[in-house]
């Protein structure tokens, strides 16, 4: 249960941006919560590990050093997904941002521990 991939660059070897649109019709958004959808934090994680194994192949969870999760995401956002793998410490960080007319505003961020 992906987003729709909008657009995508990868400014370095070690990083991957990603927008995306979050359609209401996603399976997450199921029962959670029936009178005010949100996208579960378990789905982020989901979606920063699977494009995050791009940047890190072979790799696989271990721990999560750090979550913080600021606004809540509905469905209709629009999203940009920013990843960064630092191969020395095993650490993908990622950073969830919602565009708006506004601009960007924080989502969540984090860091995830991967093992081989």
């Amino acid at each position: 249960m992906k987003p729709v991939e909008l657009n995508r660059s990868q400014p370095e070897a070690h990083q991957l941006r990603l927008q995306m649109d979050v359609p209401a019709t996603l399976g997450w958004f199921s029962g959670h919560f029936p009178t005010q959808p949100i996208l579960p934090g378990v789905a982020q994680l989901d979606w920063v590990m699977a494009y995050g194994l791009e940047l890190a192949p072979g790799m696989r969870f271990s721990a999560i050093d750090s979550v913080k999760f600021q606004r809540p995401i509905v469905p209709g956002s629009k999203l940009e997904l920013n990843l960064q793998w630092d191969a020395q410490r095993n650490v993908l960080s990622f950073s969830y941002a919602l565009l708006t007319e506004q601009g960007e505003i924080p989502a969540s961020s984090g860091k995830i521990k991967l093992c081989p």
